[in-house]
């Protein structure tokens, strides 16, 4: 028995029959709708038979809908994708229903991730020569919570590792890429927000600060130790 070869999966999106734009717009809007991360236009093209401009026509109609509509949701542009989010001012009955954990962060922690987020890409030694103070922990706990990755390394002495932010970063605030950065003082206001000042209410509170005597101790980061790059 000869087995035949398998075809492309990009074979074969393209000889599936693309299908109308009511069906399009209702395929699309399901995806949206059980992801549980925002949805890229280049995303929904690898699983949806259509090219860029009708995916993007598509999320202009369902966003324009949404608010029409005036309903209970709405589609935001954030972290470089498409995410269907409650409105603001439904959050004090979500919050009945659903206790979300708060990202729980000390104030060093809040202070370094800005120097990292403006600063970006940085080394540890830039960071530490900001602050004062050595940050080795905190940069493991950040890691740990997904909010930065490490680039690379640095071609100098040591070759140090190069910190930025993450896509998961851009979600947790709101933002749809690096250029929508608030100032400072605006980051600060972010901690414990008042539900009228909030982006998004399933994040409440969107950050918890903690006493500084439950900081983590700052340790070295072993370069034989698994970093999570996502």
């Amino acid at each position: 028995m000869i087995l035949e070869p398998l075809t492309p999966l990009s074979q074969l999106q393209d000889t599936m029959h693309i299908p109308a734009e009511q069906d399009l717009k209702n395929i699309i809007e399901t995806l949206l709708f059980v992801a549980d991360t925002p949805l890229s236009t280049d995303r929904i093209k690898s699983i949806v038979p259509a090219d860029t401009k009708e995916i993007k026509d598509v999320l202009f109609l369902l966003a324009r809908e949404y608010e029409e509509r005036k309903g209970g949701f709405l589609l935001f542009e954030v972290a470089g994708g498409y995410q269907i989010r409650t409105r603001p001012e439904y959050a004090e009955w979500i919050k009945k229903l659903v206790q979300p954990n708060p990202l729980r962060m000390s104030k060093a922690a809040l202070e370094t991730l800005t120097i990292i987020a403006y600063k970006q890409p940085i080394i540890r030694s830039e960071i530490e020569h900001i602050r004062g103070v050595d940050s080795g922990g905190i940069l493991r706990m950040l890691l740990e919570l997904k909010l930065i990755r490490v680039l690379g390394r640095k071609e100098i002495p040591g070759r140090p590792l190069i910190y930025s932010t993450t896509k998961r970063f851009l979600e947790i605030f709101g933002l749809r890429d690096l250029k929508d950065l608030p100032t400072p003082e605006e980051i600060k206001g972010l901690v414990n927000p008042p539900i009228s000042e909030s982006q998004h209410p399933d994040q409440l509170p969107l950050i918890v600060t903690e006493d500084p005597e439950s900081v983590p101790k700052d340790t070295l980061i072993n370069e034989n130790e698994k970093i999570n790059l996502t």
